[in-house]
């Protein structure tokens, strides 16, 4: 499952990030996850506790999610991401690979298909609050 590579990519991330910062304990991990990306928040969460090593045991991990934000490269037009303006099929294939959105999403302003995402895609950790080790 997609999510369930994710988690397993975000927990290795978290360790390499504190790995030699003297860090004793993790305690809250904030995720965001970009609007595009189409991920189940409620199994992401499961793979997290699922794949957590006992360094993220009370772990406490907040995902949020990212509004997606595009921009035509033909008339320079901001727009969001509208998951509700596409079909079942048209969402499953973005969800696998974003980048074939150009072939669903056209730009409103002036139905260019070519366009950047500039905000809210892919995963990335926020922030990490932890506990340093005393002396």
């Amino acid at each position: 499952m997609h999510e369930w590579a994710l988690a397993e990519a975000v927990v290795k991330t978290i360790l390499r990030m504190v790995e030699g910062k003297g860090i004793e304990k993790i305690i809250e991990v904030k995720i965001k996850v970009g609007e595009m990306q189409q991920v189940e928040n409620d199994i992401f969460r499961t793979a997290l506790e699922q794949l957590k090593p006992v360094e993220l045991k009370d772990t406490k991990f907040i995902i949020e999610v990212a509004k997606t934000e595009l921009k035509c490269r033909v008339c320079g037009f901001k727009w969001f991401f509208q998951r509700d303006e596409l079909g079942e099929d048209m969402l499953e294939a973005i969800h696998f690979l974003p980048e074939v959105s150009h072939a669903y999403v056209k730009c409103p302003e002036c139905g260019s298909p070519d366009f950047e995402i500039v905000g809210g895609r892919g995963v990335w950790i926020e922030s990490i609050k932890g506990l340093e080790k005393n002396g």
